[in-house]
């Protein structure tokens, strides 16, 4: 069996169920485990992703506008490859290919390919795309093992919330203000705590920095898509006015940064781990991935 594909936490996902030696060929994004960086890319972006993340925003809406894709797919290259399977996403056109635009490239392909789509939008939606995914690679037991275990720490975590739950509020990005939605709820949930300015399952949704310091959060988590710790703390040092005028009182003091690309905005197995280190920051104990905000100066 060949598959592609085509959004990092797909191929976290077949990595964690033992399917790595079916990989032909992953995204341009796609970095854990390491040993995947040395599979063949299929996809791309225009974007340059050291731009501040305001001027990120600016050109993805500038494509999208001018009806140019954010994330393009090497067509003749995925032909070339000739995968039985290709995994793809409907979440999010700008954080991975599309499956509307897989399932035209494959259309026209000689031996067209299952296309998997990955819907999941709760951490349950993402836990059951282990299993449809598991199912499509032959790899059922594996992914019930998977699954298995990943509701064993979850419940361990689940039974050491302590009764009083902090506020939690977790921003996805600082400029346009965005609060993580979609399974970021539920990993706070899961963490012991009580999510604030966004639901489970519903998108991320676009605010503005009044309305976050009215919520009066006991914990901000600072938990950029797509970006590490370094990143995150490069975008912090940029906001002007700086962060804690912006939060107006006490919640300033109170600022975790996580990192993101590995433990909040891909939907797969580390959604867990990400967990672990909401439950961590609760506690007030840095994690590798997680470490307290302090501002430069």
């Amino acid at each position: 069996m060949r598959v592609v594909t085509l959004l990092p936490g797909a191929t976290e996902i077949v990595a964690a169920l033992g399917g790595g030696a079916t990989l032909a060929a992953v995204s341009h994004e796609c970095d854990y485990p390491d040993w995947v960086r040395g599979l063949p890319q299929v996809t791309g972006t225009p974007i340059d992703p050291s731009l501040p993340g305001a001027a990120i925003d600016a050109e993805v809406r500038r494509l999208r506008e001018s009806g140019r894709a954010v994330i393009t797919v090497d067509a003749e290259a995925l032909e070339r490859l000739s995968p039985d399977v290709i995994i793809a996403q409907d979440l999010c056109e700008v954080c991975a290919v599309a499956d509307g635009a897989v399932h035209r490239l494959a259309a026209v392909m000689p031996q067209p390919p299952e296309i998997l789509t990955l819907r999941g939008r709760t951490l349950d939606g993402v836990l059951e795309d282990i299993r449809r995914t598991a199912r499509s690679l032959g790899l059922v037991p594996e992914g019930e093992a998977l699954v298995d275990a990943l509701a064993a720490r979850l419940d361990r975590l689940r039974q050491q919330a302590a009764e009083a739950r902090p506020r939690v509020l977790c921003i996805e990005w600082l400029e346009p203000l965005y609060l993580a939605g979609h399974w970021v709820p539920d990993l706070v949930e899961a963490a012991g705590g009580s999510n604030i300015g966004a639901r489970s399952g519903d998108h991320s949704r676009v605010t503005d920095w009044e309305a976050v310091a009215a919520l009066r959060p006991d914990l901000v988590m600072v938990m950029l898509c797509g970006f590490g710790i370094e990143r995150a703390r490069a975008e912090l040092d940029r906001l002007d006015p700086p962060l804690a005028t912006r939060l107006r009182g006490g919640s300033a003091d109170v600022v975790w940064v996580l990192d993101g690309n590995a433990y909040s905005s891909r939907p797969g197995p580390r959604l867990v781990d990400g967990a672990e280190r909401l439950h961590s920051a609760m506690a007030g104990r840095v994690m590798p991935g997680l470490e307290r905000w302090r501002p430069q100066g």
